[in-house]
């Protein structure tokens, strides 16, 4: 992929994702959230309309002199639950398998906000289509929250949850549930393993299209000196090139699509835990394993879902420098002197990604729970033995092509 081509799927790419952002802001703070007042004590649901699976969320805020006090009613939510049906509100009940040894009340000191979730108890009390709102008994006085509305899910959220979320849950629950301790941990490795393996000819195919487009890449800088500032030129000699060597520009970009959602997908199951009130999401089978008993703590060292600051991310950053090193490095130009050694931009900028990539990796990672970390490690060294296997055999092709390349004719011997 040129220099011209990757800007402009940057472009593309931070166009979209501005125009989300902002689209996502506007509607969140202007159409879809109950205003609070400041003053006195207030409850209030953060939305006013909540897809099917959404988790439920809420704050009460304490703008009075007073420290307010909630009753933690773990396993039961603290919040209490209300339907309505039929004009009438229905209170709601559910339980869910928490460990509440240890829990404690909540308390608001003045001019604090507290929020709630019903991460544990979200599809016993949310799963029907209607209307809800919530209670909050504080001893002396019972504050209700605003209305909300559950509706069906989107078809994007349905498509996501049906083909994402839900496959990489049951294969993580699974692979717990037969290891020795539960392990989370290994459980990670074996499902990281899985999708590497299913997706391992994809991956394959785009690792030897970017080493097909390294090794045409003094092809392209030769055009662009041949044709200067002729830029339609260029790109249809380019194109041609493509065509005549069969490689695909956009091919080496195919294992980070891929793994985008993988990642996305991994961060939302782990970050939720093994919390219970996600059993629905599981295959029948499934259903009656005691997620209680899943082991978060690898090798005793590693709490699975909390973000590590230190040691993870050193090891993901160093791990991604070893594969864009193994992936890049030898087909850059060296620093010889010379007009003809001047590396072009997109080598400029490959030079640059082999050190830039690790850091925002690590950085990434740091921020992450540390199963999405211990799953980014192992898929990349995965990726590096794939890797290796296929410079290996990129290395074997360009051996042959050289030995069967028939030498030139001499030149004729010129008869006085």
């Amino acid at each position: 992929m040129d220099s011209k081509a990757l800007k402009n799927i940057l472009n593309h790419a931070l166009t979209f994702l501005v125009i989300f952002l902002i689209v996502n802001f506007v509607y969140n703070h202007f159409f879809n959230q109950a205003e609070p007042p400041k003053t006195g004590l207030h409850f209030y649901v953060d939305h006013k309309q909540y897809g099917q699976n959404d988790l439920i969320t809420a704050r009460l805020e304490n703008y009075s002199q007073e420290t307010i006090t909630l009753k933690n009613l773990c396993p039961a939510p603290s919040l209490q639950a209300e339907k309505l049906e039929n004009g009438q509100w229905v209170a709601l009940n559910a339980t869910a398998a928490l460990p509440c040894e240890g829990q404690e009340d909540f308390v608001l000191e003045p001019g604090t906000v507290l929020p709630f979730d019903f991460r544990s108890w979200n599809h016993q009390l949310f799963h029907e289509l209607g209307f809800y709102r919530l209670k909050a008994n504080l001893g002396d006085q019972v504050l209700e929250s605003n209305q909300f509305e559950v509706v069906n899910m989107s078809f994007f959220s349905w498509l996501w949850t049906t083909l994402i979320h839900q496959p990489i849950y049951n294969a993580l629950i699974f692979f717990a549930s037969i290891l020795p301790g539960h392990d989370l941990g290994w459980a990670i490795i074996l499902l990281t393993i899985l999708l590497r393996t299913i997706l391992l000819a994809p991956n394959q195919r785009a690792l030897k299209s970017q080493k097909k487009l390294q090794s045409i890449q003094p092809k392209i800088n030769a055009l662009k000196d041949k044709f200067g500032q002729d830029q339609q030129r260029i790109a249809q000699e380019t194109m041609a090139l493509y065509k005549e060597n069969k490689v695909n520009p956009f091919g080496s970009c195919l294992p980070i699509l891929i793994q985008l959602p993988i990642l996305i997908g991994l961060y939302n199951v782990i970050q939720s835990g093994m919390d219970p009130g996600g059993t629905y999401l599981l295959y029948g089978p499934l259903r009656d394993f005691d997620l209680t008993l899943v082991n978060t703590n690898f090798f005793g060292i590693l709490e699975l879902t909390k973000i590590d600051f230190f040691v993870l991310p050193i090891i993901v950053g160093i791990l991604q420098f070893i594969q864009l090193k193994i992936s890049m490095a030898k087909n850059l130009p060296k620093k010889d002197s010379g007009k003809d050694k001047r590396p072009s931009e997109m080598e400029m900028a490959s030079r640059t990604m082999v050190y830039i990539m690790p850091f925002m990796i690590a950085f990434f990672t740091a921020s992450v729970p540390s199963g999405v970390g211990l799953y980014w490690a192992f898929s990349t060294i995965y990726g590096i033995a794939q890797q290796i296997v296929v410079n290996r055999s990129h290395d074997r092709q360009e051996t042959t092509i050289k030995v069967i390349d028939p030498q030139p004719d001499p030149k004729p011997e010129i008869k006085s």
